[in-house]
């Protein structure tokens, strides 16, 4: 298994995993429209040997209170069925982490599953005061800061792209 950084040549492989993962074209077709809009910040896959995407994770910038403060969107984060429950779904967030860090970014957000990502480092969002548009998700939507200072005097609502009111 590698996880390394998506290539152009891997887009058919993700879109691949993410309708098979997904059962349908919703975030395929995000990931493609974010692409194609030149949003996605950074995106990590997982291959098998034989070089087939088998996982994927996508960041793309979000705004907070209608700022840009270096912060990002974690979605889709996709493992194909018969490789769950070996770690590489969090294999790939970790190295998406570091590699955000690295490249001085602030904070990432992510609305999933609290359990999952809480061991990852999450927290919920709206113990900072920060919401997203989506109804009924405060569970759900979760916050990781980079940096130390990431939180600090910041609250809101949270906005994506437009492309995600299309799922």
């Amino acid at each position: 298994m590698l996880i390394r950084v998506e290539i152009p040549i891997d887009a058919p492989g993700i879109d691949a995993l993410l309708r098979r993962s997904f059962g349908g074209e919703g975030e395929a077709m995000l990931v493609h429209n974010l692409r194609e809009d030149g949003l996605i910040t950074l995106g990590f896959v997982a291959t098998d040997d034989e070089g087939q995407v088998v996982g994927y994770v996508a960041f793309s910038p979000v705004t907070v209170a209608g700022e840009e403060l270096q912060w990002v969107g974690l979605a889709p984060l996709a493992v194909d069925e018969q490789y769950r429950g070996q770690g590489i779904a969090r294999q790939l967030v970790y190295e998406g982490l570091d590699s955000l860090n690295e490249f001085g970014y602030a904070a990432v957000v992510t609305l999933g599953d609290p359990a999952f990502y809480g061991r990852l480092g999450f927290k919920k969002a709206s113990q900072y005061d920060l919401r997203c548009r989506w109804p009924q998700t405060d569970e759900a939507f979760l916050v990781h800061p980079l940096a130390d200072d990431a939180l600090n005097g910041v609250n809101g609502q949270v906005e994506y792209s437009d492309h995600f009111d299309r799922l």
